[in-house]
């Protein structure tokens, strides 16, 4: 968990459903689009962590009944090995720090559960749409889930420099796709650097390091300030 901690019962019993069915039988209520860090069995045997956003079925406008969707960008781990194992562990984290290893570094574990995931889904992945846009392959996968476990509850509370942090990968994760414009993403990382130094606790700025440390955001950032001065002398 995050070193603010929320409030969570850290001594409940953890529970545990075993199901088939559409997005009723997660262990966390999905609306809109839901940061996860999925892990993914590779072919070294070891458990690929990476961030996936979980589209609810009200969202694409698809029945209530349906399985959740989530899409994968490029040639990823995830993606191989959805298709080689047909499935991982979806985990719903609070802290920031391991979302932005997640998201942002390559990190594989021996197991698939992190300690900070409040809870988790063992998920069978299903291919069923694939595309291209902006010269980058996207592949769209249904998730069902088939057995799943809450290991904390608690009450949830609401940080800017959290939501900065998660929306700063989603930049970051950005800067090298051509079809999007390195001023304005970095612009924006510039603008979620702020939110996170006036809002955020010492988890989200460690994270928030991370992900420097991680892309090099800072520097390049820098550079293009540098570049654009000579222009103007």
């Amino acid at each position: 968990m995050s070193d603010d901690g929320d409030g969570s019962d850290a001594g409940a019993e953890p529970s545990t459903t075993a199901s088939a069915g559409g997005v009723e039988d997660w262990p966390v209520d999905l609306r809109g689009v839901t940061e996860s860090v999925v892990a993914t069995l590779g072919p070294n045997d070891r458990w690929n962590l990476a961030a996936l956003g979980l589209h609810a079925p009200a969202h694409d406008g698809r029945p209530a009944d349906a399985p959740v969707r989530a899409r994968t960008w490029g040639r990823t781990r995830t993606r191989r090995n959805f298709t080689e194992r047909g499935g991982g562990v979806v985990q719903f984290v609070t802290d920031p720090r391991d979302f932005v290893d997640a998201a942002a570094t390559v990190r594989e574990a021996e197991e698939p559960v992190l300690d900070s995931a409040d809870a988790w889904g063992e998920i069978e992945a299903e291919r069923v749409d694939a595309g291209e846009r902006g010269g980058t392959e996207w592949v769209d996968w249904h998730l069902r889930v088939v057995d799943a476990t809450v290991e904390r509850t608690g009450v949830s509370t609401i940080n800017r420099g959290f939501g900065a942090v998660i929306d700063a990968t989603v930049a970051a994760s950005r800067l090298d796709v051509p079809s999007y414009d390195t001023a304005t993403l970095l612009e924006r990382l510039r603008y979620f650097a702020d939110v996170v130094d006036r809002c955020g606790g010492p988890a989200e700025r460690e994270a928030f390091e991370a992900l420097n440390d991680a892309t090099e955001w800072r520097a390049r950032s820098s550079s293009r300030d540098r570049e654009g001065e000579r222009r103007t002398e």
